[in-house]
């Protein structure tokens, strides 16, 4: 099954992060973030958002765990997912994007699958899922 729908940032709190034992050319950020979600997906969700990124030149990558409470076409319940991506300026590379495996609860038990992110030209972020439901892995 596919569920998609577009998501806001509500808000971005970079964290405090001990100073690394290895510089390199891009520091290491932490921060956490508040998203909002509409469409075939309807919540909310709390990431843990880790990123080496170039203002400058939007060159980086970033990793996000994000946990996300709310309804897929209408089941309702809790899970978690990670992502990750590469940019190089424009667009992105070396997607990465899974549910968690047994993290889902409610209605979402025993969801797992996979998914991805956009970000379109004017801004508006878009997000799917590709998922089932089984026995957990």
């Amino acid at each position: 099954m596919r569920a998609s729908g577009t998501f806001k940032v509500a808000a971005f709190t970079p964290a405090s992060v001990p100073v690394a034992a290895i510089e390199t050319a891009l520091p290491v950020g932490v921060a956490t973030m508040e998203k909002e979600f509409e469409g075939e997906i309807v919540g909310r969700s709390a990431t843990l958002f880790t990123s080496a990124f170039d203002p400058n030149g939007g060159t980086g990558t970033y990793i996000a765990m994000e946990s996300f409470t709310g309804t897929l076409q209408e089941r309702a319940g809790a899970f978690n997912f990670a992502h990750a991506a590469t940019t190089l300026g424009e667009g992105r590379q070396a997607e990465y994007f899974v549910i968690v495996p047994t993290s889902g609860t409610g209605e979402l038990t025993g969801i797992t699958g996979t998914g991805g992110l956009a970000v379109e030209p004017d801004g508006t972020h878009r997000i799917w899922f590709d998922y089932e439901f089984g026995d957990a892995v």
